[in-house]
């Protein structure tokens, strides 16, 4: 028997919304099969993603389950219709599934907010940059130009954000990745993307201790709607997709409270007078001053 094709991110996205809909509202799985004339089979496949609904069958259920109208069904009723293909299709040979998934989940969000706890967040990094960090963990593999290409190709979502926002720790400007060239180039790439009218970047000092590092690498994506909010968690094995909403609650509180002890925003606008106090923009200024 041929091997289960794996749900993905979309498909148990909506599964899962649909899951809490039909508990919320108290109906049975027997009450939702017998609403499409389907067994109660088919309504649990759906809810962990091994079956696609129609958006016909989807709009049934999202009205017996007492979904009012409005963005957040607006919202499932777009999972339903997304076929999941993308220009991420040219990697499926190279990548799993976790890979696939994370660039179908960024080409639908409308905000980021992103902290990394190490290094340059890949949406922003340079190509010699993403080379020198993957070639760390690969060393010269046959693929490798590739793996670059799958990570530069996202950046494309900048153009399409509302609004993105990245708080980078101190120590991810100051570890040398690649050469002193790379890490030039890649802190003037940094405050070339500040210039942008919808992105927000934050430096996290070392005076302001350990926090940062403890909070670990994570990217919130913000749906269409805020009950489709995802958190996307790095592990030093793998990574995961939170949609339950209490937990994007607290990684939303963790990243508002990185943003207030972080050093202000770049403004690549300010004159050097602007300055009074150290912000975030001074700071990558002198650590580009140090690499000459």
């Amino acid at each position: 028997m041929p091997p289960r094709k794996q749900p993905s991110e979309r498909q148990r996205r909506l599964g899962a919304e649909l899951r809490k809909l039909r508990t919320r509202s108290g109906i049975s799985t027997d009450q939702a099969a017998a609403l499409l004339e389907a067994d109660r089979a088919r309504i649990s496949n759906i809810e962990v993603g091994r079956l696609d609904v129609s958006r016909n069958r989807l709009y049934m259920l999202l009205r017996e389950y007492d979904c009012p109208p409005g963005p957040y069904f607006d919202a499932l009723m777009a999972l339903a219709q997304e076929s999941g293909k993308g220009w991420w299709d040219a990697y499926k040979d190279l990548l799993g599934r976790g890979a696939l998934d994370l660039a179908e989940l960024e080409a639908r969000s409308i905000s980021v907010r992103a902290h990394e706890a190490s290094v340059i967040p890949g949406i922003l990094q340079t190509d010699g940059y993403a080379r020198a960090v993957i070639s760390s963990i690969t060393g010269d593999h046959p693929n490798l130009e590739r793996w670059v290409r799958f990570r530069l190709d996202r950046q494309r979502i900048l153009c399409g954000l509302r609004s993105y926002h990245a708080i980078i720790p101190e120590a991810g400007l100051r570890m040398l990745v690649g050469d002193v060239k790379t890490m030039r180039m890649q802190l003037l790439r940094l405050i070339e993307i500040a210039r942008l009218p919808h992105v927000t970047l934050q430096i996290f000092p070392f005076e302001k201790g350990v926090y940062s590092a403890h909070s670990g690498s994570f990217i919130l994506y913000g749906g269409s709607a805020p009950e489709l909010d995802t958190v996307y968690r790095e592990r030093p094995i793998g990574a995961d997709f939170l949609g339950d909403g209490s937990a994007v609650a607290d990684y939303a509180r963790m990243f508002e409270r990185l943003a207030s002890m972080a050093l202000a925003p770049v403004d690549p606008t300010a004159t050097p007078e602007a300055h009074e106090a150290r912000d975030s923009l001074s700071l990558l200024q002198h650590i580009l001053h140090e690499l000459r």
